[in-house]
């Protein structure tokens, strides 16, 4: 399932902590990152490898919005349309990525090429709207600003 390397790299995150309970969360995203999303068998490899229960990679996978639990677009927006983002146009933001990519919240566009995720808040008050495209961050966006940001992604 998991690529011999991902299996080091979780190998040597678990050596770096005192229990293996405590690698869960960077095992977790190693699993993400090689496959996009967290599949029933990427917990279960990750807690194999960790040696803890499978219910327990799962829970706390389940629990935290950075793990994703379906396929994605090769490409992920994260937009927060919390206050301060909300106040400063991120829902005029919002119809902009579903009538310019087809995109809605929580989908992918036909072509595979986003998903859009909409966040409660991405800490980024002071420079509102932000938004993160993978792990890339932006902010002050407009429509304009968004366009050139997504024209770099493939």
């Amino acid at each position: 399932m998991l690529s011999e390397a991902a299996i080091k790299e979780i190998e040597a995150i678990r050596a770096k902590y005192p229990t293996a309970r405590a690698a869960l969360l960077p095992a977790i995203y190693v699993a993400q990152r090689e496959f996009g999303w967290l599949s029933p068998e990427a917990y279960e490899a990750v807690s194999d490898i960790l040696g803890i229960p499978k219910a327990i990679a799962r829970g706390v996978a389940t629990f935290y919005a950075m793990y994703r639990h379906r396929p994605m677009g090769r490409n992920v927006v994260q937009l927060c349309t919390n206050v301060s983002c909300m106040i400063l146009g991120a829902e005029k933001l919002v119809d902009f990525l579903k009538n310019r990519y087809s995109l809605e919240p929580g989908g992918t566009d036909p072509d595979g090429r986003f998903s859009l995720v909409i966040m409660e808040c991405i800490g980024a008050c002071g420079t509102a709207p932000a938004m993160l495209v993978n792990e890339d961050f932006y902010e002050n966006l407009t429509e304009k600003y968004i366009e050139e940001i997504l024209g770099k992604y493939k």
